[in-house]
């Protein structure tokens, strides 16, 4: 069935990104006995989001998930939770560090992945009414601790990233102006700063897009 999933993930550019039992403190809905984590590594969804119907309108990458998502959940018989859904928002953060070991805290507050750096993003859950065997990786633990100079603090022009606080108002004015041009077309300085998984890096077009739809307002 995993492989099935993978499949059928893959031909959007979607990734299975782990899963896990869930307990009654994990905060999941129901009472399912996994829950499968769903996102993007990369730019691999962009080409399929850019061909689909729902780049026209408000919310395409949201539209274009929910769609996808569900079309692929449908066969397996899983409930499908979305990160854009709220509020309530549903915890895709502790999900994702439960799902699979290879997920912690940078220093950004963005998760980062062992080997993909800051470039996975989470899409969606499944809710399956019954065990799965995943395979299991051995986790390294966090790449942040042993980096040298921790780049991604010092990269933001406008210093919007402080200890335990996000400056998100800086951060967006800043896309408006001349010198923020480098971050609204090819992506936030700061996480290209970080060295882990540079190879996974969002190409310019899609990073563009997203620091579009962050300047209006959106994700």
């Amino acid at each position: 069935m995993i492989k099935r999933l993978e499949a059928g993930l893959a031909a959007h550019g979607l990734s299975l990104l782990g899963g896990f039992a869930p307990e009654p403190e994990d905060g999941v809905p129901g009472d399912p006995a996994t829950l499968l984590l769903v996102g993007n590594v990369g730019s691999a969804i962009y080409p399929h989001l850019q061909a689909a119907p729902e780049r026209h309108g408000p919310h395409p990458l949201d539209r274009w998930t929910r769609r996808v998502v569900v079309e692929v959940a449908a066969p397996l018989g899983a409930a499908c939770l979305f990160p854009f859904d709220g509020p309530p928002f549903f915890p895709f953060q502790r999900w994702a560090v439960r799902a699979d070991g290879r997920f912690s805290a940078s220093p950004l507050g963005l998760l980062i992945h062992e080997r993909y750096g800051l470039w996975t993003a989470l899409r969606a859950a499944l809710l399956l009414d019954h065990a799965v065997d995943l395979p299991r990786s051995e986790a390294r633990g966090s790449p942040c601790p042993a980096c040298a100079g921790r780049p991604c603090l010092s990269a933001c022009p406008v210093g919007a990233f402080q200890p335990g606080r996000y400056q998100v108002t800086a951060c967006r004015g800043h896309l408006g102006t001349l010198s923020g041009q480098d971050c609204m077309m090819g992506g936030c300085l700061a996480r290209r700063a970080c060295p882990v998984g540079r190879e996974h890096a969002y190409d310019r077009a899609h990073a563009a897009f997203h620091m579009r739809a962050f300047r209006a307002g959106g994700g």
